[in-house]
């Protein structure tokens, strides 16, 4: 229970970074219960979650451009994307906002399935996708297009570019896209692709990552007006009592300064200098 209750803190306490790692692991680990085979060693995703290239059935599942970016196929696939993807996001965050990260990953994961589900299409090609790659390839090279000459240490290698990294990766997924896993390819090239993109529209004043913000926004303030109908007349009685708290006080302190004004005339000329309002008004007031 102890490790549970260590999870829920980290989970609130670290960023979109730890957050959607949280999610991707969180849902392997679901993923096994309800869609690892065990017979053949594999898992058999359904096309309600998988991102299928047959646009037939894409039509009827728009959602899985989105959601196949949060499965995996197996313990490395999910282990090594994990591992780049902490990576990427330390380095993207150095630069840009949680708001920016979270609809980068979006964005790129939805240009990624849809430029899959094409190019199968042209290639007369039928198969299911997942995989957090195409994102994580979006987060790294904005970050390697923002700043190429970013020096990273690495372990048994040294000091190296940012852009060379990101240029390996890049040249090995080329070099494969023709061997195995020809979707998982083209996915992470164009990954890679809205990344770039996404970087040169930012540096000339178009941050597309807004469309995102503005998605969650309208959906919040459709869920903050329902929840906060029951409370408006409370708060318009308590205004109008606070309204009335004032005009009373304002009333009272004119009232008294009227009274005083009265007594100083009382001081300097007498009872007698007061006119009839005068008195009438300082009889009502002693009452």
């Amino acid at each position: 229970m102890r490790i549970i209750e260590d999870i829920k803190v980290q989970y609130k306490m670290g960023g979109i970074a730890n957050k959607m790692i949280y999610w991707n692991v969180g849902l392997y680990l679901l993923s096994i219960i309800f869609f690892y085979q065990f017979k053949v060693g594999g898992f058999d995703y359904p096309n309600w979650l998988a991102v299928s290239s047959d646009p037939n059935v894409l039509i009827t599942r728009p959602w899985t451009l989105l959601t196949y970016a949060f499965f995996h196929f197996g313990f490395m696939h999910l282990f090594f994307n994990m591992m780049v993807l902490n990576f990427s996001s330390r380095l993207f965050l150095t630069f840009f906002t949680q708001k920016q990260y979270l609809g980068l990953y979006f964005l790129s994961a939805i240009f990624a399935s849809i430029t899959f589900v094409l190019s199968f299409y042209l290639l007369e090609k039928t198969s299911l996708m997942v995989g957090a790659s195409a994102a994580i390839m979006a987060l790294l090279v904005a970050t390697t297009t923002y700043q190429p000459l970013m020096e990273i240490r690495l372990m048994l290698i040294g000091t190296v570019k940012l852009w060379h990294i990101t240029a390996v990766l890049l040249i090995l997924d080329l070099m494969q896209i023709q061997l195995d896993n020809t979707g998982g390819h083209i996915a992470h090239l164009s990954g890679a692709l809205f990344g770039f993109m996404y970087i040169k529209l930012l540096q000339n004043g178009t941050d597309l990552s807004k469309i995102v913000t503005n998605v969650i926004n309208f959906f919040s303030s459709i869920f903050d007006k329902k929840e906060k109908t029951p409370f408006k007349k409370v708060h318009v009685t308590h205004q109008k009592m606070t309204q009335k708290r004032e005009s009373k006080i304002i009333m009272k302190d004119k009232t008294q300064q009227q009274i005083d004004e009265i007594l100083d005339k009382i001081s300097q000329s007498g009872y007698d200098s007061l006119t009839k309002e005068e008195k009438e008004f300082l009889f009502q007031s002693g009452k």
